[in-house]
């Protein structure tokens, strides 16, 4: 996947509506490269997720250079566009960057704050938390 931030906060700017956004979000999660079954583990599942959610976390060169490497995917056609945008967010980016960067800024933003269910916010801030756990980990 090779979509940014920035690319999907020029996209957002140009649908007018709600609905429009949502496909948008879904189209983003169809576009996740296909997520190997031999990471569908225990421990690469997200806690926290009305819907399966798995994120395998893979830290890549060594010493400063170190970058943190993301794949995803869930069986929610709209959760799988979330981790999408987690993954143009936080894709190999340092752990010190990920621990340091506000994810509530971008979603407020994108308006994702007011228009997801409590259930997919939570699943939300859970895939955050699980991202900024690994990056501390590997911090």
């Amino acid at each position: 996947m090779t979509t940014t931030i920035a690319d999907i906060r020029d996209d957002f700017a140009l649908l007018d509506d709600w609905e429009d956004r949502y496909r948008y979000v879904i189209e983003l999660g169809r576009q996740l490269p296909p997520f190997p079954e031999e990471l569908r583990t225990d421990a690469n599942k997200v806690r926290g997720c009305a819907s399966q959610v798995w994120i395998a976390t893979h830290i890549e060169g060594d010493g400063e250079g170190r970058s943190m490497h993301f794949e995803g995917d869930s069986d929610a056609h709209i959760v799988r566009g979330l981790i999408a945008i987690l993954l143009a967010l936080y894709q190999d980016r340092s752990p010190s960057e990920i621990t340091a960067l506000d994810p509530q800024a971008v979603f407020k933003e994108f308006g994702l704050s007011e228009h997801l269910t409590q259930q997919r916010s939570n699943g939300l801030a859970s895939m955050v938390a699980r991202v900024r756990a690994d990056a501390a980990a590997a911090g």
